[in-house]
């Protein structure tokens, strides 16, 4: 199966109403998909919590946006990748948003015969094609955590380099704790 572009997603922000209920018939979800993200932290957590990773970078969104599950695990495994080969591992990564929102797609057909093979907008609720994070502004996307300069300027080169793997526009904070 194809996927859609992040375009399609990105400026709609809308939640549609999803009704759910214990009989399923009534419900109009009936089943929602796998979360594709595998791991939401990685690195040296022990180093972090103990206070051993001064600088700290945080991929923030500046606008609205619904970024994909498939995108963030994409974008989380070239971090891990990133920093596990540059950094030798004195990182603490930990991505911060979820992917609870059910993305859905009614298929219309066009053609000779259209219609009697869809019912229109009548039964508008359509099938599930995956699941999505609901970004507002402001909120950050990644939280890297450094020990030194050298994975520092390792962590924001790979930062930026997923910048276009995320749908909206983002922007790097980097803070020295």
């Amino acid at each position: 199966m194809a996927l859609r572009k992040a375009l399609a997603y990105s400026k709609k922000y809308a939640r549609p109403y999803t009704r759910v209920s214990r009989n399923k018939a009534k419900a109009y979800i009936k089943v929602s998909p796998q979360n594709k993200i595998a791991k939401y932290n990685s690195g040296d957590f022990a180093s972090f919590r103990d206070g051993k990773f001064p600088f700290q970078l945080t991929l923030i969104s500046v606008v609205r946006a619904q970024i994909r599950d498939n995108a963030l695990e994409a974008a989380r495994q070239f971090l891990v990748k990133m920093l596990d080969e540059k950094a030798f591992g004195q990182y603490y990564l930990e991505l911060k948003v979820h992917p609870h929102h059910l993305l859905r797609n009614n298929k219309t057909a066009a053609g000779a015969g259209a219609d009697r093979m869809s019912s229109g907008m009548k039964h508008s609720f359509g099938i599930i094609e995956g699941r999505a994070a609901m970004v507002p502004p402001g909120k950050s996307i990644y939280f890297i955590a450094c020990a030194n300069d050298a994975s520092t300027r390792v962590a924001r080169e790979a930062l930026g380099m997923i910048k276009s793997k995320i749908p909206g526009k983002t922007a790097i904070r980097f803070v020295k704790v």
